[in-house]
């Protein structure tokens, strides 16, 4: 019984997800849904491309986390186009808690919408929202052993942004053993290096967002 409910409630989210998918499709909206731990910088990363981006292209954004709006309030200062989820302990978001979020955007002027997943390595990675890539972010100081303690999500991801590269000289990072756990799950993964906090590196995540969003809109 158990294993039937379970399939039950992913059909239905699969349903609802390429419901989603076609309406962010109709509208040529690009849409990320970002993953990763608490404290990898998902929410810094909003906010730095929001204020790289915000004259030439309009944001959303779908906050998700189980029951604060701590981050919501920080986004709000640089867009209003920010709608909160508090999940109520759900470890991740689902589609239909996506599409009842998405009511409340102005959809119809919007190009990107950025969706912030509740800080979690391994349930979030289960559930398609509609988006159109999933953009994993990791972080130096959390260590480069992630990709041996939850796999599944950097072999579903699409994109993985490597953040707090600032750190990499005083931390004990070791950069070939993590490429080369990636490449073990996931080859050809796209990484991309930078800090949040200096800019470093910022342009290949803004060029990348750019390509994408390009051929989202033609």
């Amino acid at each position: 019984m158990k294993i039937e409910v379970i399939k039950n409630v992913l059909k239905y989210n699969k349903e609802q997800a390429d419901k989603n998918r076609k309406l962010f499709k109709d509208n040529g909206i690009l849409v990320l849904n970002m993953l990763s731990s608490p404290g990898a910088g998902k929410t810094s990363l909003i906010i730095e491309t929001i204020k790289r981006l915000k004259d030439t292209i309009k944001i959303g954004v779908i906050e998700g986390d189980i029951s604060s709006t701590y981050d919501a309030e920080k986004i709000k200062y640089f867009t209003d186009n920010v709608v909160q989820i508090n999940t109520g302990g759900t470890c991740h978001l689902n589609a239909g808690m996506v599409a009842e979020a998405v009511k409340k955007l102005k959809i119809k002027k919007l190009d990107l919408i950025m969706i912030e997943n509740v800080g979690n390595l391994i349930c979030p990675v289960g559930f398609d929202l509609g988006e159109d890539y999933k953009i994993v972010i990791s972080s130096v100081n959390e260590g480069d052993d992630k990709p041996v303690k939850y796999p599944p999500i950097f072999i579903k991801s699409d994109l993985l942004v490597l953040n707090k590269i600032d750190l990499i000289s005083i931390s004990d990072f070791n950069q070939d053993f993590f490429r080369g756990k990636i490449n073990d799950l996931n080859p050809g993964l796209k990484i991309i290096k930078l800090s949040c906090k200096t800019g470093n590196n910022m342009e290949e995540w803004i060029g990348w967002l750019a390509k994408r969003r390009k051929g989202k809109s033609n």
